[in-house]
């Protein structure tokens, strides 16, 4: 039996049906309709980014913005060593990629000089320390943005561990995707 206040789920109060109606009119007219002109365009954009369309428009709801670029850990490009390749997959989906911008951020003992080298590549940057504090990781990430001349809250970072997540948050990137979700 429940307690004292407990409805059991069910309410039987007068007014619950034009309580609904209310509620639903209002999430209806707080949601835009787009023009089908628009939505095709943004569907575009989603796929020269190489995005599926609810991931792309997801975070341009939450920045407000167009996404211009990416950066992506060494560890989302599966590169832990200089001289190492980048893997085939990954440097196809690089490759597809259209009007962004792609910049490399870099843990030892990978160097950025060897990713800056890579065509699909536009430059690489050497990452925050692991042991570095919250402030001196934003402060990092915040110079790798601020090299690039655009607002940090357009670009996503692809990365594989929790702590390159952190980097996106610090920065106040538009998102972060893991590496699984992008080149999968």
């Amino acid at each position: 039996m429940a307690g004292i206040g407990h409805n059991s789920g069910r309410i039987d109060e007068p007014g619950k049906s034009w309580r609904k109606h209310v509620w639903t009119r209002a999430r209806k007219d707080l949601m835009p309709t787009l023009p089908v002109e628009v939505v095709r365009m943004r569907v575009r954009r989603a796929a020269q980014l190489g995005l599926p369309y609810r991931t792309y428009a997801g975070i341009r709801a939450s920045s407000g913005h167009d996404l211009i670029g990416f950066m992506f850990s060494n560890n989302a490009l599966h590169v832990l060593r200089d001289g190492q390749a980048l893997p085939a997959d990954r440097a196809a989906k690089l490759g597809k990629l259209i009007a962004t911008s792609r910049t490399a951020i870099v843990h030892r003992p990978v160097t950025p000089t060897h990713l800056a080298g890579l065509a699909v590549i536009d430059r690489a940057e050497p990452a925050p320390h692991f042991t570095q504090s919250w402030s001196a990781m934003r402060d990092r990430m915040q110079d790798i943005l601020q090299a690039e001349g655009k607002p940090g809250d357009r670009y996503v970072l692809v990365g594989d561990t929790a702590f390159e997540a952190e980097w996106a948050e610090a920065a106040h990137m538009a998102g972060y995707l893991n590496a699984a979700q992008f080149f999968g």
